[in-house]
């Protein structure tokens, strides 16, 4: 009879075990899909830039230093992407992309600013196309980070309470995933210099 005790008690510690096992691997891979949907929205504003800055380059020739910074930090927020993409549960790669997403709309918006000047680049029906794409894929983006972040914290609540923290660790779920947050307050309240030079 004791021996049957032991074994149902054992069967509970088991299963309760793999519960927690099955819930930390199904949490960990929302997330990871979670930001699989924000990879392919930033790919997709990644290829727009290109397009919207060759078409806004006949507009605003003296305003190469804007448009090179805007491919620069295209540039720098696709590698960000692609580290992150390699691991998303790599806080210092989640970081990098933040970052470099925080750069970029900084840049974008400083951007958008200076094409403010520019009345006949406004009125372009390429450009206006674009600005719509553009607009679109950064309400996506939006949604995409939103639901991700969600993920996240998900996974983080759930590995932090007891007793998943008791074996978390032991399960290769030790370090909490990133947030994905990018908004740099400096940059997007920085003013845009506009020179005709």
């Amino acid at each position: 009879m004791e021996t049957i005790i032991v074994l149902v008690i054992l069967a509970v510690i088991a299963f309760w075990i793999v519960g927690i096992y099955n819930k930390l691997v199904t949490l960990k891979n929302r997330f990871k899909n979670a930001f699989s949907q924000i990879e392919v929205q930033l790919k997709r504003r990644y290829d727009l830039i290109p397009n919207l800055v060759e078409t806004a380059k006949g507009y605003m020739s003296h305003e190469r230093e804007t448009l090179e910074a805007v491919i620069a930090a295209r540039n720098q927020a696709m590698a960000g992407l692609k580290a992150a993409a390699a691991d998303p549960g790599n806080a210092d790669a989640i970081s990098q992309l933040g970052s470099a997403e925080g750069l970029l709309g900084g840049a974008l918006g400083r951007m958008n600013i200076v094409m403010e000047a520019y009345p006949d680049l406004k009125a372009n029906q390429n450009m206006m196309q674009l600005s719509e794409e553009l607009t679109t894929t950064e309400n996506k983006v939006a949604f995409s980070r939103q639901s991700y972040n969600d993920q996240v914290t998900d996974y983080n609540t759930y590995k932090q309470t007891f007793p998943p923290a008791l074996l978390a660790g032991f399960f290769g779920h030790g370090d909490d995933a990133a947030l994905l947050e990018y908004e740099d307050r400096e940059a997007m309240q920085a003013a845009p210099s506009v020179s005709f030079n």
